[in-house]
């Protein structure tokens, strides 16, 4: 089972928001989920990026690996997306 971090859509049509959520890699984008570890709503200036950054530390440490867009979150954010082994 390969874990991913990665966005899942919500919102109105043109007027979208995201959770950033950790799931299995092949389920769907808006389908279900392990745990939600953020949002992010582009719509708002500056952007809106709430994020449990424990848990996002957690789940890196353990091998989930995030997507493009949300690397750049992290990054943003200062999260270190070096894998610390531990888990806790």
């Amino acid at each position: 089972m390969a874990v991913v971090i990665r966005m899942s859509r919500l919102g109105a049509k043109r007027k979208p928001h995201h959770k950033i959520v950790v799931t299995e890699q092949h389920t769907p984008r808006d389908g279900r989920f392990i745990e939600q570890i953020g949002y992010y709503d582009p719509s708002k200036k500056p952007a809106l990026v709430e994020l449990k950054e424990d848990r996002a530390a957690y789940w890196l440490s353990v091998g989930a690996k995030p997507t493009a867009t949300v690397k750049s979150i992290f990054k943003s954010k200062k999260i270190s997306l070096e894998a610390k082994k531990g888990g806790k």
